[in-house]
């Protein structure tokens, strides 16, 4: 009687994994994500404190038949309290509209990414305060 090694005994398995060039292709693709990601977060965390200047704007005056002077000084107030150094005050608009005034902070936000590639974030927030 004839016996079979063992190496033909056991069916073929297909080998399953990751090569390191596929590996490190990976961390590659996912680092420059991070690296985004990082570079970002301060763009967005800036308009966050914006954002909450209009809003609180608004909660202060909404319906409280204010005048554009005190709407401009709380805005620069809190500009000051927020440190908020991306945009001055004086950038953010106050305009008269039907029953109030608009409050608008429009401006774009240019943050460097790698060699001469950057990250253009454009934000528009805005109110409208009743009389």
């Amino acid at each position: 009687m004839y016996l079979k090694p063992l190496e033909q005994m056991r069916p073929m398995r297909r080998q399953a994994g990751m090569t390191t060039l596929g590996v490190a292709i990976l961390v590659a693709f996912i680092g420059l994500f991070a690296f985004a990601a990082i570079r970002l977060t301060p763009v967005y965390l800036n308009y966050m404190k914006v954002a909450s200047i209009v809003s609180g704007v608004y909660e202060e005056f909404d319906s409280t038949k204010p005048t554009r002077a005190a709407i401009r000084q709380s805005i620069a107030r809190r500009f000051d309290i927020e440190s908020v150094a991306v945009i001055q005050s004086k950038e953010v608009s106050v305009k008269a509209v039907d029953g109030g005034f608009e409050v608008a902070a429009v401006y774009s936000h240019k943050a460097p990414f790698i060699g001469n590639i950057s990250f253009v974030v454009d934000f528009d927030r805005r109110v409208v305060i009743r009389k």
